[in-house]
């Protein structure tokens, strides 16, 4: 007889994501978090799904956006994440961003209420025998003790890579006689983000005093390997001085109205970081800066000489495995299938993409559990493209962690017309014909894993 008790390691958003998607189809669910018992460097409360670093859960256009796009598949999938995140959204232009602490207190609220989840608070520190099933979301911040219990029980199958997180200020200590309220190009509303500009000479100087900084050093063992989509400003600055222009702070899009006749060289902007719009995060200023430093030379950004922190930026070291070749099609490991990986430790990138993993990871032990028949998620769809990441990449020796993107996705080269001609689709009609395939096959299988 099937079990029908599962416990998950971990509350963070696959870990919270997995136990509800489990507990609304009438499985018990045992979540075993550590904190506040025993807290990890980047985490500040014992609060479930704590965003850590950013409050941003990117754009949620899904008419052309691929992450878009899976918020609103998960929504139609009843995920408790994008039900908080629609609940304590704050302004952020086309993006979806939340009032971080709102967004956490929903969730843990809402988990701690459900009779059929129950909080041990302990950690674990070995990977847990049979026959139990255990979903293992303890994230990229897994404690040391489960990290080398899961590097023995695989081998060297695992890799490390680096994330660093952006500071955050108060708003009420940002200079408005040099900043001003605008989203770039005018898209959002006025006060989504706030931009202190720089002038040439203010941006190479800036530049300067990041590669000169003072930085957190690693051990000799620890190699940094940092993933792309979060890169600390200053290894961007080293890529090339001018690196900076084309990334977080481009001046396009944006007039200084305190000057509206000079273009600024260079733009820093802040966007809104929780509900009462107290705190501004600085966005693409992730840092591995030592905090002294930081106070220095973020004071030089124009507008910020007299910025209050509420939080400077850090860095952390995450652990992720080789999904490909350990788990099987339904996210559990080959060698131990009572144990399943959900979350950023599998490969995928993203505080949605990770939530979208628990969200699979949990409906897959609830059939289990229930010994109801697997419906595996279409590819065509964001759901189904994340899965096939963790499923089959093609180059397991490179294999890194990765963000939803189209290219995950079955290419569609173009569509006959009406009068049987072919016709090829590329940019922007390729982006909306993707999403308008994802959202007509998610449908179907929504309505084949709906709790009965």
């Amino acid at each position: 007889m099937r079990a029908k008790t599962v416990h998950i390691v971990g509350a963070g958003l696959a870990g919270s994501e997995a136990a509800w998607q489990l507990a609304s189809r009438g499985v018990k669910v045992i979540i075993h978090e550590m904190r506040p018992l025993k807290s990890s460097p980047a985490h500040r409360t014992d609060k479930s799904a704590e965003l850590v670093c950013s409050n941003s859960l990117r754009s949620d256009d899904y008419t052309n956006s691929a992450i878009g796009l899976l918020h609103q598949e998960m929504r139609l999938a009843s995920s408790l994440i994008m039900e908080a995140a629609d609940t304590t959204k704050v302004p952020a232009g086309g993006a979806l961003a939340v009032d971080r602490d709102g967004f956490s207190q929903y969730i843990d609220s809402k988990l701690h209420n459900h009779p059929l989840i129950e909080f041990i608070t302990e950690e674990i520190t070995e990977l847990p025998m049979p026959p139990t099933p255990f979903i293992i979301a303890a994230g990229p911040l897994a404690s040391q003790s489960l990290t080398q219990s899961i590097l023995a029980h695989i081998g060297q199958a695992s890799l490390n890579f680096f994330d660093a997180i952006a500071p955050v200020v108060y708003k009420d200590s940002i200079d408005f006689n040099i900043a001003w309220y605008q989203s770039r190009y005018d898209k959002g509303e006025k006060f989504d983000y706030i931009n202190c500009p720089m002038s040439k000479e203010q941006y190479y100087a800036f530049v300067a005093a990041l590669l000169e900084a003072e930085k957190t050093e690693f051990h000799d063992f620890e190699k940094a390997s940092y993933f792309d989509g979060c890169l600390p400003i200053e290894v961007m600055a080293e890529r090339g001085k001018d690196t900076l222009l084309f990334g977080p702070m481009k001046p396009v899009g944006l007039t200084n109205p305190h000057a509206p006749q000079i273009k600024p060289y260079a733009v820093v902007q802040l966007r809104q970081d929780n509900k009462e719009d107290t705190l501004r995060n600085i966005v693409g200023f992730q840092t591995k800066m030592k905090y002294g430093e930081q106070e220095r030379i973020f004071r030089t950004i124009p507008g910020l000489e007299n910025a209050r922190f509420a939080r400077l930026g850090g860095i952390h070291k995450n652990t992720f495995i080789k999904s490909p070749i350990l788990l099987d099609d339904y996210l559990r490991l080959k060698t131990a299938p009572h144990i399943s990986f959900a979350g950023q430790i599998t490969g995928c990138e993203g505080y949605v993409e990770s939530a979208a993993t628990g969200l699979l990871a949990g409906y897959f032990n609830a059939c289990f559990a229930l010994n109801q028949e697997i419906y595996l998620p279409p590819k065509t769809t964001a759901l189904g493209a994340i899965w096939q990441h963790l499923r089959d990449d093609t180059s397991i020796d490179d294999y890194q962690p990765m963000n939803v993107n189209f290219g995950l996705f079955p290419t569609i080269a173009g569509e006959i017309t009406t009068n049987g001609k072919f016709k090829k689709i590329k940019g922007q009609e390729r982006k909306e014909a993707y999403c308008k395939r994802a959202l007509a096959d998610i449908i179907p299988w929504i309505q084949k894993i709906r709790p009965i």
